[in-house]
């Protein structure tokens, strides 16, 4: 059984009272945004179902989207468009995301537990904490609301541009998605820096 407060209790034994856990959606598609979530959690609190968001379905996930709002005492989303990743690159970028989720808390984090083994530039000390979202509860909540906000988002894409397929692949280089983009061109949210081997063609 893992302790899922294990990381937030370490850092309340140290005399931090605002804990929040960072993580992102969206690194590896070859469009759309990529977004960040940071969620400050009670100590202890129970969501029942609560797991690494990769782990769920998407039924779950939406079920676990507003619970996770109504318990966190605090939560923010952050966001880096297509332009910033093809700007900067994508971990630039996400680290762009995951410091604005942070700056969009309406409770200030004392410290702060990052997802993965790079900590992003923060104006609050942390740690990171590798595969994270299956280790803390903040961690995993915060995988929870970027993976939701970033899947709604695809969908709205989907509305656009109903060709693509964004619905089903949410921006991911699938089969599907290539073949479209072969057929149908490059839109303004294609990451141009992931589709290189194919603008090149």
């Amino acid at each position: 059984m893992v302790d899922f407060y294990a990381y937030e209790r370490q850092a309340a034994d140290r005399g931090y009272r605002a804990v929040c856990g960072i993580d992102e959606a969206g690194r590896g598609p070859l469009a759309g945004p990529v977004c960040a979530a940071a969620v400050i959690l009670p100590l202890g609190c129970e969501i029942l179902g609560l797991d690494d968001s990769k782990k769920l379905t998407e039924k779950k996930r939406e079920q676990l989207f507003d619970v996770i709002k109504e318990k966190a005492l605090a939560y923010g989303i952050g966001w880096a468009d297509q332009g910033e990743i093809d700007r900067h690159n994508i971990l630039q970028a996400t680290f762009l995301a995951m410091g604005r989720a942070v700056e969009a808390l309406p409770v200030p984090p004392d410290w702060a537990m990052v997802d993965g083994n790079r900590m992003p530039p923060l104006p609050v000390p942390g740690e990171t904490v590798v595969k994270g979202d299956g280790k803390s509860a903040s961690i995993a909540a915060a995988s929870v609301l970027a993976k939701v906000s970033r899947d709604r988002l695809l969908r709205e894409l989907d509305k656009e541009y109903p060709q693509y397929g964004f619905a089903q692949h949410k921006g991911y280089g699938t089969k599907a998605h290539y073949e479209a983009i072969k057929r149908y061109g490059v839109l303004p949210v294609h990451r141009r820096s992931f589709l290189k081997n194919l603008l090149e063609k």
